[in-house]
């Protein structure tokens, strides 16, 4: 039986949002990325001048905010539409102030229950591939098939160095990387919901791998734990 429920977790610009996005397609199932779920509240919060340091102000917005994730309205490589209440904000949420501040919005416990709980309904409803930071720990963890998906600081930072320039934005390698640096720092030393690899996760290092390389591999963990629930 193949897994109904894949959870990929891991840091910034591991490169999950490509192979969730490859995975899903494979299988027919649903792409979800949790993380612009904190993207969209920390865009909304900057547009809207609320101090991201304002803990409730920012929860308050996590729970009135409206986001919706659909199939792609436009050709121009977004693998989602994202919007927030109605206005398409897909790459708006992939802004460098986003990048800056969206960890420490994503820390606040009430921003993570207001947010996970939307999460946990839509994975729950099964044939899904979920990306995010907690999914296979808190979100779903009772997820069918876990991988976290790994690369070195200095090959993410590369990554997103590429996608900024790609985009036409302004990119400094090493201020990328130690940006990269102190946002792995707030992830995996946060109170709440901190990024750690499951337990029961498959470690994945996509360092120095083609993007159709990890795919491969990944997929080679799902058939095998469709084998192991068919025996």
């Amino acid at each position: 039986m193949t897994p109904s429920i894949i959870a990929i977790d891991g840091p910034a610009a591991s490169g999950k949002s490509t192979l969730g996005a490859a995975i899903a397609k494979q299988l027919g199932y649903l792409y979800f990325d949790t993380g612009v779920m904190y993207r969209v509240v920390t865009c909304v919060a900057l547009a809207r001048a609320i101090p991201i340091e304002d803990e409730g102000a920012v929860t308050a917005l996590a729970e009135q905010v409206k986001i919706d994730v659909l199939p792609p309205t436009a050709n121009d490589g977004r693998q989602n539409t994202i919007l927030a209440d109605g206005e398409d904000v897909t790459w708006a949420i992939r802004a460098r102030a986003v990048d800056a501040h969206v960890s420490p919005v994503s820390a606040y416990a009430g921003v993570r229950r207001a947010l996970s709980a939307q999460q946990r309904r839509i994975g729950l409803g099964g044939h899904v591939v979920m990306v995010g930071r907690d999914i296979g720990t808190v979100v779903l963890p009772e997820a069918d098939v876990k991988i976290y998906l790994d690369a070195s600081a200095e090959e993410r930072a590369r990554r997103r160095y590429l996608e900024r320039l790609a985009r036409g934005e302004p990119a400094d390698l090493h201020t990328v990387l130690r940006e990269m640096r102190h946002r792995d720092r707030i992830d995996s030393s946060r109170a709440v919901a901190p990024l750690k690899r499951a337990d029961d996760a498959v470690y994945l290092d996509s360092t120095g791998l083609t993007i159709e390389q990890v795919i491969a591999r990944a997929m080679e963990i799902v058939r095998a734990a469709e084998k192991s629930n068919g025996e």
